[in-house]
């Protein structure tokens, strides 16, 4: 068994074992406090910390689930274990509902996410204090029964907490490790990456949000039973969100531990305060400790802790090289693995494509080519599923793929780089390359994951930069990470956009080089540039876009003599001068 799974467990018994210690029931009352904290910071964590959809709705969730314990166990004279799971149900329902429609609107993220779950809070109270699940005056627990965990009702409630606590916590643990926690992380740093790259993004939202909802109502749950009577008012407040927003932020939010450890810290220095009668003076010593972590320690204490850990310094694991990891095709070589007809994206009335008519021969390297504006970027947003089409169809190994979302076109075989490098920030380049060969259209374990990584970190020239970060790299290194990348998915089309911009001369050579290795693996390549002698040295036939229409396709030197594109590049009636030359022959 893991050993963080040991530590968690034995301390979970430890903490159980407290009222047979023989203790003061101080120290139940305590620790109470600071398992109920751990639930709900932890919780909260989950979707907050992880993915980066900041939610002050916690709130709700939690109070949800005191009002489901309250009126199964208070009205219904439900056993109270049984409402247990009930009050999981319906907040963990009521969070799933609310991201069903959230988690589709696009806009409704950062600040505006956080508003909207904030409102949830107030909305939910107003149902509640006007409807018989409340009605106003509160709802009585005293008559119900405590179940028999400890040797006084104090210490079975504390027993409840305690045990639901660790189960929290190992979920926590769970998640961070699990693919659904690297799907997470992704999400946080640029979820439309995320989903372009293979992460079902709408759905790891879902999952989380249910997970975190249905823990904060097994903690109201508890928590009605703990105050023996629950009113809206005290309940559907901003405190809960605020308090545990605190504590993750305090402990570091990408790491499983952060909220248990602010949860713990905050909860003793209030207690402490609020015993010594100063409990106005332990709020300010919160607030002030707060603002000291904002500014030198923004990922929180763990973070910080772990910038101090020495950096791994492992190398590739012995294995396959790229030369042998080859791409298994469908499609016959020569035959269309891509076809488009039709394709349209507008853009409030501006036609970025107007019906494209275009098709990718499987084996092929295709080159893009337009003026700026012309559609070619706009051309590979759509194929990928970055931008939905306006109209026209998409067709990939006789697949019809454009009613995809981008993550399934990503599963059916398609890799795409960005023209301005686009990574995952808080993960390290060999994390980059991994998360896509776990989640691309190569769907490999997590072990074989980090092993196919090194295979094309190495291809790359990038495997001294494993364990470091993508701000600790340079453009050009950048530019490959995005290579290796899109390579770990074993995609049978690559598109790559403008992956030559703002290289120098020599480094040009180096990725054309890189980029016919790519070809000789099987993969088939369309990729926009706007340096000719790349596109001279690699290209098959190129096509030429004009306005968002296909202007001109064919083998290179027959395009670029042709007066249709000379005329679009120059502006002007085609001539035999040194600039139509220049566009002919660069």
């Amino acid at each position: 068994m893991n050993r963080t799974v040991v530590a968690i467990l034995a301390a979970g018994a430890l903490l159980t074992s407290v009222p047979w210690l023989g203790l003061p029931p101080f120290y139940e009352s305590l620790l109470y406090l600071v398992c109920h904290w751990v639930i709900l910071a932890t919780s909260w964590n989950i979707l907050s910390g992880y993915s980066g959809y900041f939610s002050f709705g916690h709130g709700a969730f939690f109070g949800v689930g005191m009002y489901a314990a309250a009126v199964f166990a208070g009205k219904l004279n439900w056993p109270f274990l049984a409402s247990l799971p009930m009050a999981a149900l319906f907040s963990a329902g009521l969070g799933v509902a609310l991201g069903a429609v959230v988690f589709r609107v696009k806009s409704v993220r950062g600040e505006l996410f956080a508003l909207l779950t904030l409102a949830i809070t107030f909305v939910i109270a107003t149902i509640v204090i006007n409807t018989p699940i409340d009605g106003g005056p509160g709802v009585y627990l005293n008559a119900v029964e405590i179940p028999k965990l400890g040797p006084s009702q104090a210490s079975s409630i504390y027993v409840m907490a305690a045990v639901v606590a660790v189960v929290t916590v190992l979920a926590g643990w769970m998640v961070q490790r699990s693919k659904l926690g690297t799907g997470l992380f992704a999400i946080h740093d640029d979820e439309d990456v995320a989903e372009v790259m293979g992460v079902p993004t709408y759905r790891y939202k879902l999952m989380a949000l249910a997970l975190s909802c249905a823990l904060a109502g097994l903690a109201g749950a508890i928590h009605a039973l703990f105050v023996q009577y629950v009113t809206v008012g005290e309940t559907f407040n901003i405190t809960v969100p605020l308090t545990v927003v605190l504590m993750s932020i305090l402990g570091g939010s990408r790491h499983w531990a952060g909220p248990m450890l602010g949860a713990v810290f905050i909860t003793g220095l209030l207690y402490y305060f609020t015993a010594g009668n100063s409990p106005l003076l332990g709020k300010a010593a919160v607030g002030v400790i707060l603002v000291v972590v904002i500014l030198f320690m923004p990922e929180g204490f763990m973070g910080w802790l772990q910038k101090r850990r020495p950096a791994r310094t492992d190398a590739a694991p012995a294995g396959g090289s790229a030369e042998e990891a080859r791409i298994p095709n469908t499609v016959a070589a020569g035959e269309p693995l891509l076809r488009v007809r039709g394709l349209g994206k507008h853009f409030r009335g501006v036609r970025a494509l107007d019906g494209v008519d275009l098709e990718v021969r499987r084996g092929e390297i295709l080159g893009l080519l337009g003026p700026n504006g012309s559609g070619k970027s706009t051309f590979i947003n759509v194929v990928s599923g970055h931008f939905p089409p306006t109209m026209g169809e998409v067709e990939f190994e006789g697949r019809r793929i454009e009613s995809l979302s981008p993550h399934a076109i990503a599963h059916a075989g398609i890799a795409r780089t960005y023209q301005i490098p686009r990574p995952f920030a808080h993960l390290t380049v060999l994390e980059n390359v991994a998360l896509v060969a776990h989640f691309g259209s190569a769907g490999l374990t997590r072990e074989q994951a980090e092993r196919e990584a090194w295979t094309w970190l190495e291809f790359t020239g990038l495997a001294e930069k494993a364990h470091s970060l993508p701000d600790d790299i340079n453009l050009h290194q950048r530019k490959f990470l995005e290579l290796a990348r899109a390579l770990a998915a074993r995609p049978r089309l690559v598109l790559l956009d403008e992956v030559l911009s703002g290289l120098t001369p020599g480094e040009i050579d180096e990725a054309i080089e890189l980029i016919r290795k790519i070809r000789e693996r099987g993969s088939t390549i369309v990729f926009v540039e706007h340096v000719m002698r790349a596109v001279v040295a690699l290209a098959d036939r190129v096509a030429v876009f004009n306005q968002g229409k296909l202007l001109a396709m064919g083998l290179p030197q027959e395009v670029m003599n042709d007066p249709e594109v000379v005329r679009a590049y120059l502006g002007s009636a085609p001539a035999a001068g040194p600039e139509a030359q220049e566009v002919a022959h660069a």
